[in-house]
């Protein structure tokens, strides 16, 4: 059966979801599978009039009977024909979380997200998706349970692990698109009641995706007079970002929500100790002890967390331990993609 893979935009661009994708694509292709890969132009999801009209024309063009994956992100474009093209395509969801849960979105924004959302789902012969906190919503839109499947992200396992650091300052790193979501701003305020200690925070993540949100962020940084600590890296290659992991002493990404949280996986695999909320699907699945959790938004428990996170040596030791005992329970990607593969078969049977 011919299977097309339908993403807003570059299928190369370096976002959890994004590279969850590609590695999805490249794993059938490194078994056998033919998978054509069709880039969307235009606004995601927005998706105006002639968004919508380009994501129909490059859905009406698939052969008949094909089995087309369709990125979340990419649902609002097909609006206008996901009901028509269901009938002649077998059509799978790749679910990474609700865009009505977006940081950021007015009321009647996140409001007509979740309504769309809830009428184009049902029209899915099936869903994959990263956990089960984004399989309940697709579940409260209607799909049945043999029709939604949970494939965990994989996680890189790399050749050497991070080691515990004994000089000043302590380096924290947050890897993760600037966005409202992602909580960088909150992470910001934060480290500005704790000048006392020495510490530096290095950001990796895309300054272009979200304009407003990084000139914000940038706003911020220089209120607090933090522009000496804070450093925003923007994108950076694979080689680098498995640098920042290892020269890491805390990892600390303060998110608003995640359907999964691929960054934490990584951080895990790197024995780094984590701060992170209890809006990241992924905490759901890891010990306790792995990680110090903070609701989100909470500004007085993150500023708390944070200075026992850098005042306590021997606590980073024992979240860097558990760290690493729980990456060894995570798959890796040649495991998610047979889980996928099944998972496939199983909501489109």
């Amino acid at each position: 059966m011919a299977l097309a893979f339908l993403v807003p935009g570059q299928l190369d661009q370096l976002t959890g979801g994004y590279l969850y994708d590609r590695h999805i694509v490249e794993g059938l292709r490194a078994r056998g599978q033919a998978v054509t890969v069709v880039e969307l132009p235009g606004q995601y999801p927005q998706a105006d009039a002639p968004t919508r009209a380009s994501a129909a024309a490059a859905l009406a063009q698939l052969p008949d009977q094909s089995m087309v994956i369709i990125d979340g992100l990419a649902l609002p474009g097909l609006a206008d024909c996901l009901q028509a093209q269901a009938s002649r395509l077998h059509l799978v969801g790749m679910i990474h979380h609700p865009l009505s849960l977006e940081t950021g979105l007015d009321a009647d924004s996140a409001c007509h997200y979740a309504q769309l959302e809830a009428e184009l789902w049902p029209h899915l012969q099936g869903a994959i998706c990263p956990s089960e906190n984004t399989a309940r919503a697709l579940l409260a839109a209607g799909l049945a349970a043999d029709r939604v499947a949970v494939v965990s992200p994989g996680t890189h396992r790399p050749a050497s692990i991070h080691r515990a650091t004994s000089h000043a300052p302590l380096q924290l790193l947050a890897v993760g698109t600037i966005t409202p979501r992602k909580g960088h701003l909150l992470l910001v305020d934060a480290l500005a009641h704790l000048p006392e200690l020495d510490w530096r925070l290095s950001c990796i993540g895309s300054l272009t995706r979200d304009p407003a949100a990084t000139t914000a962020l940038q706003e911020r940084i220089t209120a607090h007079g933090l522009g000496d600590r804070i450093a925003l890296l923007g994108e950076q290659t694979p080689e680098q970002l498995a640098q920042a992991y290892r020269q890491a002493d805390l990892f600390a990404l303060p998110s608003y929500h995640e359907g999964y949280g691929m960054v934490f996986a990584e951080a895990l695999a790197h024995g780094l100790p984590i701060l992170a909320t209890t809006a990241v699907a992924l905490t759901d699945t890891i010990p306790a002890d792995a990680l110090l959790l903070v609701s989100p938004g909470d500004l007085p428990a993150l500023r708390d967390a944070l200075e026992r996170a850098l005042c306590d040596g021997d606590l980073r030791a024992r979240l860097r331990a558990a760290a690493l005992r729980a990456a060894s329970t995570l798959p890796d990607w040649d495991r998610t993609v047979q889980d996928w593969m099944a998972a496939l078969e199983k909501v489109t049977r």
